[in-house]
């Protein structure tokens, strides 16, 4: 075999294996790593404050006027069951469904820590002609993770509007 011809080989094996990782990883599979491995830090509270917020906008999607009470502590809590007392279940359900029904995304920060049981999170709202972020504050009460307070949202200016074409 001529050196060329081995050059050939191995580059078409090498291509071989490449294609066949990409695929085994995209269908899940896990390659082993060659570097040693480390352990990994406990998880933290990111997952279960992400879980809130994300049970706080499935609530309000679905107008599930309960789930979405539940996702609030303290004044915030109160000034909601207010609300759902003077337009009724019905209708505060409805504008739940109405004010989330143009949402086409959500975009979270990392957690950041205030003290050890309460965080904020800037949230960030993807609609077809803009996008708004809001800061949200958390903190874990009788061991689940609340909304305490929610700052006002503000514009966020976009490079590139939602559904715009690639060219």
């Amino acid at each position: 075999m001529t050196k060329e011809r081995q050059r050939q080989t191995a580059t078409i094996a090498v291509l071989a294996l490449a294609l066949g990782l990409a695929l085994a990883r995209q269908n899940g599979w896990r390659v082993p790593s060659l570097a040693p491995s480390t352990a990994r830090p406990a998880p933290g509270p990111r997952d279960a404050i992400y879980a809130a917020i994300y049970a706080m906008l499935a609530g309000a999607r679905a107008g599930d006027v309960n789930a979405y009470l539940a996702s609030y502590t303290g004044q915030m809590e109160a000034a909601l069951q207010a609300s759902v007392r003077e337009s009724t279940p019905d209708g505060f359900a409805r504008y739940l469904r109405d004010s989330n029904a143009q949402i086409k995304g959500v975009a979270l920060t990392e957690p950041e820590p205030l003290s050890a049981s309460q965080f904020k999170v800037r949230v960030e709202y993807v609609y077809q002609d803009r996008n708004e972020a809001q800061t949200i504050y958390l903190e874990k009460v009788d061991g689940a993770w609340k909304i305490s307070r929610v700052d006002g949202a503000e514009r966020v200016k976009t490079l590139v509007p939602y559904g715009t074409p690639v060219q």
